[in-house]
């Protein structure tokens, strides 16, 4: 082949990472995703400096929180980056599910912390450290601040429609109550507070609740304990908030079929099996893509006399609205008639009068053969009964000329021959043969073969 003394090496995963970081960069709406990337870098490095000074558990389960924004604007730009590329030969669909398994690691990390943070409770229920309180406050509200920040001013769409679309968590459903409660005494709060708020919200104000709740009690009577109690009641939260989501997240990943689109499916497939000149949809499969984004298969089966081109357009058209990403494989029916034989079959052959068919078994030594039943006997099993129209799966016919026409009769007559001295005394020609006539392999053919007559 063609030698290039000057083709370029291929890039290392840290050179392809860096290429479509700037691809990223260069887009002016990224730069105020960085630049709150990098305040919360600083404001990590802070409250985990802050929650070894003050040796408190819930401010370290309310830092896991600030952690988890910088996963959600990571994930921001992951789906930047998802809307500038376009699909290739080996991501078909595009690079949507990117921005889904971004949203599913990023869930579960938040719940693994919860899962730390609960098992150094647990430790500390054992032996109780004493809190310090100088900085506590000042950590939560700094905290709050940016997280509330973060998530009002960054437009997240993955996280937005997860949040809207998984299932409400148990805290939402205790604080969807009480605003019910309370809208009933002030009408003017159910914009606020009804449907239901937003988890990451939620959350954001009842973890810095819980802390200064901590905060008032260490005060007051030097209650160590509520602080462990707080992280306990924090990481709670926020595995209950973030598990709807992970698991939400994960059936994408998996290709199910979204639970509030299949009665709609339903419908469009009933209307589609009504179109004039189909017959049978079948091999349906409609899967979640993306966030928002539906992609699916279908087979249709059409008249052998419908217009394929004018088919497909109305099936397309009929799934098109619910279905964005859709392959549509028409073929028409595809019956055939039976076939009485596979193997064409010579005239001559055609006339039995002329012709018969004779089943020759293969050629054995004559010790083996019974003579009155024409098949081989064993000694140790009764010989078989009526085998003359079984001669075998592997026996290759042998066609005669018949030349002459004689009554039918089984052709027994009192003595008989082994094979090997019929076909000495010339059986394959007419008129000439042993003294016993043997039955073809066509039951109705009223003829016999050989030269014996009754009594000889």
């Amino acid at each position: 082949g063609t030698i290039h003394l000057f083709r370029k090496s291929q890039r290392s995963l840290v050179g392809k990472l860096t290429h479509e970081f700037r691809l990223v960069a260069a887009d002016r709406r990224s730069w105020k995703i960085l630049l709150f990337g990098a305040i919360n870098l600083i404001c990590i490095g802070l409250l985990l400096m802050w929650c070894s000074s003050t040796n408190s558990i819930a401010l370290t389960a309310y830092t896991y929180l600030t952690i988890f924004d910088l996963f959600s604007l990571i994930t921001c730009l992951i789906s930047y980056w998802v809307m500038m590329k376009k699909p290739s030969p080996v991501y078909s669909f595009g690079f949507e599910r990117f921005e889904v398994l971004a949203v599913f690691a990023s869930t579960v990390l938040a719940q693994l912390g919860a899962l730390f943070i609960l098992k150094e409770s647990a430790e500390r229920f054992l032996e109780q450290p004493e809190i310090h309180t100088g900085r506590l406050l000042v950590g939560t509200f700094v905290a709050l601040f940016f997280n509330l920040f973060t998530m009002l001013s960054i437009k997240n769409k993955p996280f937005a429609y997860v949040s809207e679309a998984a299932s409400t968590s148990w805290l939402q459903e205790h604080v969807a109550d009480l605003s019910r409660s309370i809208c009933g005494i002030i009408p003017g709060l159910s914009s606020i507070f009804l449907p239901r708020m937003n988890p990451f919200v939620l959350i954001d104000i009842a973890g810095a609740l819980a802390l200064c709740i901590t905060y008032m009690l260490i005060e007051i009577n030097n209650y160590f304990a509520v602080d462990t109690a707080s992280a306990i009641a924090i990481a709670l939260m926020t595995f209950g908030t973030m598990y709807p989501m992970s698991v939400y997240s994960g059936k994408v990943l998996l290709q199910t079929t979204p639970p509030h689109v299949i009665g709609q499916l339903d419908k469009l497939l009933r209307e589609v099996s009504t179109l004039d000149g189909v017959l049978e949809v079948r091999n349906e499969h409609f899967w979640t893509l993306g966030f928002g984004t539906l992609a699916g298969s279908v087979h249709v089966r059409i008249r052998r006399d419908a217009n394929e081109q004018m088919v497909l357009a109305h099936v397309t058209n009929r799934l098109y609205t619910l279905v964005s990403t859709l392959t549509v494989q028409i073929f028409k029916d595809d019956w055939i008639r039976p076939t009485l034989s596979s193997v064409p079959i010579a005239n001559n052959i055609l006339n039995l009068s002329d012709h018969h068919i004779i089943p020759m078994p293969s050629l054995k030594a004559a010790d083996n053969l019974n003579p009155a039943t024409s098949t081989p006997a064993k000694p140790s099993s009764p010989p078989p009964e009526f085998s003359f129209n079984t001669p075998g799966k592997n026996v290759s016919p042998v066609i005669l000329l018949n030349t002459q026409t004689r009554p039918y009769g089984l052709g027994f007559n009192h003595g008989s021959a082994p094979y090997s001295s019929v076909l000495n005394q010339g059986l394959g020609i007419p008129g000439m043969g042993a003294a016993q006539g043997f039955r073809t392999g066509f039951a109705n053919v009223p003829s016999r073969y050989g030269t014996n007559a009754r009594g000889q």
